[in-house]
């Protein structure tokens, strides 16, 4: 035992009452940690790359007020996010879209966002450009479910964690993206552009990566969704998206055997060119 080390026995009985307080709180703030983290594994199965320590304490907050109640379970996975079923308070089903840190797809992004002053405030780093997406999904669909849009109805957003509405079948199942629907109507194809009408004229964007991925055919009709890339018509780009996202739509309906319209007259009648 060295002179700066002296042996516990030898310190006066006050400092061996501070020793002793200290290694209590040490060791009480271990044993929360412990309990939160063996909770959370408890909760979410596996931790599959997705939840980090950050976005763990974002999770549990979101659990503290009252927006999810647990996490049930994995639904879809992709480059930038993943997908999970959660249980509400009320025990009604939510989802919870979770975006990766890591991803390094986010980089390719910034086109849609450069342009846009909703989201001047935005930082070096992809952290913080992950979170800005997050932000902005989440205000692209409350302003298109404000403008009468189909879309399912956004809950929360609290840095890369995104709550909104299960929309399910009626059997209580996911419901499936269009391409993975048997049956296609010309129905279904006018519906379509009718919610990219009303998501241009009265919204005011652009879905910006619209395709059969991203459609639901519900009880109610046409359903758009995966918000985070849709921008301002007012945004230099917004003319070049809605091309696309046209283009994309008349080359599935197509395949099925729909007959469509050509692209341009779509595009005049989305913006309100004719009649």
């Amino acid at each position: 035992m060295s002179e700066e080390e002296p042996d516990e026995q030898q310190l006066p009985k006050e400092e061996k009452h501070k020793a002793a307080a200290r290694a209590d709180r040490w060791l009480s703030k271990y044993e929360r940690k412990s309990r939160f983290l063996n909770k959370m594994s408890e909760d979410y199965d596996v931790f599959d790359n997705v939840f980090d320590m950050p976005t763990l304490m974002t999770i549990n907050e979101l659990r503290r007020d009252g927006i999810i109640q647990y996490i049930e379970a994995s639904l879809a996975a992709g480059k930038e996010s993943k997908v999970y079923l959660a249980v509400a308070p009320d025990s009604s089903l939510r989802i919870v879209k979770i975006y990766l840190i890591v991803s390094a797809e986010f980089k390719k992004r910034m086109q849609y966002i450069a342009g846009d002053p909703r989201f001047s405030d935005i930082k070096r780093g992809s952290r913080s450009l992950i979170m800005t997406w997050a932000r902005k999904e989440f205000k692209n669909m409350h302003t298109a479910h404000a403008a009468g849009v189909r879309v399912p109805l956004p809950i929360a957003v609290k840095k890369n964690v995104l709550v909104m509405e299960f929309v399910a079948d009626s059997e209580g199942n996911p419901m499936p993206a269009l391409i993975n629907t048997e049956e296609i109507t010309l129905n279904d194809y006018q519906q379509v552009i009718e919610q990219m009408t009303m998501l241009y004229q009265k919204a005011k964007l652009v879905h910006a990566d619209l395709s059969e991925y991203n459609i639901f055919k519900t009880n109610l009709g046409i359903m758009l969704f995966d918000f985070g890339s849709a921008i301002d018509i007012q945004q230099p780009n917004s003319k070049q998206f809605l091309f696309r996202d046209v283009s994309n739509i008349n080359r599935f309906f197509e395949k099925r055997g729909i007959e469509v319209l050509p692209t341009a007259q779509v595009i005049e009648k989305i913006r309100g060119d004719t009649k």
